[in-house]
């Protein structure tokens, strides 16, 4: 791949440049998505009064909202490096958009079911977004670009907490029934998805020397394998220490977007558009916390190489587990929230500083190591689903068991390690980046 292109500064009033162009839609694509998969979520008081959903199948919905982006996610990190980003996120847009805008036919617990599984296929676009962004940027700014690129796509999940309740409220005022309301409401992120499908496909490249496919056709990139890299990207044992990490934030971050507004109406006997507005508080913190991430993290690797890297990783991670602690034993309603935006900080900076950590994994497999441990954010989900439908649990005592678990996770950092060759390739190819020249060995390799 042609690195010669990749942008050493991220111009955020630049929307000419390929890696401009990229980095803005992509985090515009990725916010419609997130904004799309957890719509639902602030208006299951409704939903679940309507269809008479049990505790056991709210669980069980949740667990489905995550489960199908596991798969999806391994998915799109072989589609990107078989076909590249361009293409694999327009089409996941265009498709994703019809169970979103189809989940209103949705009559009992079963469709609705089906749909809300179905609907978690777009949560595989992170994995898209962050090859994308991983691929227009030089090392000294991708930890920022990864970080800032997911962290505003994220945002959709706090936006959502408060625009569908919104929404659902004018659709009433419009003289539209409760049953009516949540359906119609869910068809505007549906159709903004489809169009943004569209814009992706007309507006961006998949790398600043073009498509992938013509950077094949010219020498300039390896050809593509069957696996796309998957089995070296699998026999490295760092990929499942970050894919367990991540499971430790990222599913932390999926399993509050979906829990919040439930919980606070639950427990603190919050109204609807009012719980929805305290869970957004949560999900607006990917406004800077996520990028703040990826900030720290290059500057830790400037000072410290990727070990710097690697140690705000645990430090982050150590804090979440402590803070989510804290969370699950708040009673009075201005602790909880500020005990949860203190969870979501960490949480969200902790997202950043892993995907600062992935692109120098594995840059010939670039897109499976992204799958594997994106993946492994909907892994953690799913598993922490299953604490929020058992009966013997309450929720507090499930988030109390998933901090524990958090802070334990942590010390998998060790395991991450680079070697003296990895630190000095990446230090060299800084360098040769900024100063504007193409490193040597990434050259005669096909790039990164």
């Amino acid at each position: 791949m042609n690195i010669r292109n990749k942008a050493t500064q991220i111009r955020l009033n630049d929307f000419s440049s390929a890696p401009m162009r990229a980095f803005h839609m992509a985090w515009l694509a990725f916010f419609l998505c997130f904004f799309s998969w957890f719509g639902v979520a602030p208006l299951m008081p409704v939903i679940r009064d309507e269809l008479h959903l049990t505790k056991a199948q709210t669980g069980n919905s949740i667990i489905a909202s995550v489960a199908l982006a596991v798969f999806g996610r391994l998915l799109m990190g072989w589609l990107c490096d078989r076909i590249g980003p361009r293409k694999a996120y327009a089409w996941l847009l265009m498709l994703g958009a019809l169970p979103v805008m189809g989940i209103g036919l949705s009559h009992d617990y079963t469709t609705f079911l089906i749909f809300r599984l179905t609907i978690g296929i777009i949560g595989s676009s992170f994995v898209i977004t962050q090859f994308h962004t991983s691929v227009m940027f030089a090392p000294n700014v991708v930890g920022t670009a990864n970080a800032a690129a997911a962290g505003w796509g994220n945002l959709g999940g706090g936006v959502t907490q408060f625009v569908m309740p919104l929404l659902f409220g004018a659709f009433l005022s419009m003289g539209a029934s409760a049953w009516w309301g949540w359906r119609v409401a869910m068809f505007v992120p549906g159709v903004a998805m489809f169009l943004c499908g569209i814009a992706y496909l007309a507006l961006t490249q998949d790398t600043p020397g073009g498509s992938m496919a013509e950077l094949r056709a010219r020498g300039e990139m390896p050809p593509r394998t069957r696996s796309g890299g998957f089995k070296e990207a699998a026999a490295d044992p760092r990929v499942w220490a970050l894919f367990a990490i991540y499971a430790s934030c990222f599913g932390m971050e999926l399993t509050i977007d979906n829990i919040a507004a439930l919980y606070f109406a639950d427990y603190f006997h919050l109204a609807l558009t009012a719980a929805g507005f305290v869970a957004a508080s949560f999900g607006m913190m990917n406004l800077f916390a996520r990028a703040l991430g990826g900030i720290v993290s290059d500057r830790c690797y400037k000072n410290w190489g990727l070990r710097g890297r690697v140690t705000l990783l645990g430090s982050t991670l150590l804090c979440e587990g402590l803070a989510m602690i804290l969370f699950s034993r708040m009673r009075i309603l201005p602790l909880a929230i500020g005990s949860m935006m203190l969870t979501g900080l960490f949480v969200k900076m902790s997202n950043g500083a892993t995907y600062s950590v992935v692109p120098f994994v594995n840059k010939r497999a670039l897109g499976a190591v992204a799958g594997i441990v994106g993946a492994g954010g909907n892994v953690g989900a799913v598993l922490a689903g299953f604490l929020f439908k058992t009966a013997s649990l309450t929720w507090p005592e499930a988030l109390l068991i998933l901090g524990m678990t958090v802070a334990a996770v942590s010390t998998l950092t060790l395991v991450v390690r680079f070697s003296e060759s990895d630190e000095r390739s990446a230090r060299e190819e800084m360098e040769a980046r900024l100063a504007g020249l193409v490193p040597a060995a990434a050259s005669a390799a096909g790039g990164d």
